[in-house]
């Protein structure tokens, strides 16, 4: 069975990855901090959908625990055919007002870790000729928004450069980028849902993972979900920088 690790895998969107892809038969590995969490869903999962699930608990700023993750990715005895990078790492303050320390740990989750784990993955894949990586970066990467901004455009960009450096040698890498999703991960952030964007602007993550599946089996470089959000895309490339900066304090509210 094809095997693929998920990190962040205990809620949100990792969380519906997992369970989609047990649902198609892919023998799992779920990375994230909390091992009780871990070790709940991966009961589900084996129960739901006759799958093996290992767990790896790892804080992705922590560079020992980083390095294990590292290690089973590039294990060619027990090789993983998809890496999922989901782990999240937001800030509701400014960038002057969170310390220097908190700013680094962001990076560290949302730039040091795809790095290190696409880098990992990638050697095994190119010699098998299969497999893929999928990214989870952001709308916010179109948009001028701080540091999380700037950490998901980083993660197109390397995206892009490394599916065009390796899809002709049998390996998909994507970068997704979803808008609002209705996960833990603005509530974790104390952002309130109702106020801080448009109810129109909300995706559900069954229907968001659904269709970055369905994008990664054609072997696209990037899943933009819904119509919405591709408009907004397209917008940002032709709107000047000064009216995107007026988006500014959308969903932080």
């Amino acid at each position: 069975m094809p095997t693929a690790l998920i990190t962040g895998a205990t809620a949100g969107i990792g969380l519906e990855f997992a369970r989609q892809l047990a649902a198609r038969g892919d023998d799992l590995i779920l990375v994230a901090r909390d091992t009780t969490r871990l070790d709940t869903v991966a009961s589900d999962l084996r129960s739901s959908y006759s799958v093996e699930v290992e767990v790896l608990p790892a804080d992705l700023t922590d560079l020992a625990r980083l390095g294990l993750v590292e290690q089973r990715l590039a294990d060619r005895d027990r090789p993983v055919d998809l890496l999922v990078n989901n782990a999240g790492f937001g800030l509701k303050n400014s960038f002057l007002d969170n310390p220097i320390d908190v700013e680094q740990a962001q990076q560290d989750v949302l730039v040091r870790a795809v790095l290190r784990l696409t880098h990992a993955a990638l050697g095994g894949m190119v010699e098998r000729g299969r497999g893929g990586v999928i990214n989870v970066s952001s709308v916010a990467a179109f948009l001028p928004r701080g540091t999380y901004s700037a950490a998901k455009a980083w993660v197109n960009s390397f995206s892009a450069w490394a599916h065009a450096e390796y899809a002709d040698r049998g390996v998909t890498v994507m970068a997704l980028c979803p808008g609002f999703v209705k996960t833990e991960f603005h509530e974790r952030l104390g952002v309130d849902r109702d106020s801080s964007a448009p109810k129109v602007l909300w995706l559900e993550p069954d229907r968001l993972v659904r269709d970055a599946l369905a994008d990664f089996d054609k072997g696209r470089a990037m899943s933009i979900p819904s119509k919405r959000y591709k408009a907004i895309v397209t917008t940002t490339r032709v709107v000047p920088r000064s009216a995107l900066q007026r988006l500014q304090g959308l969903g932080r509210k």
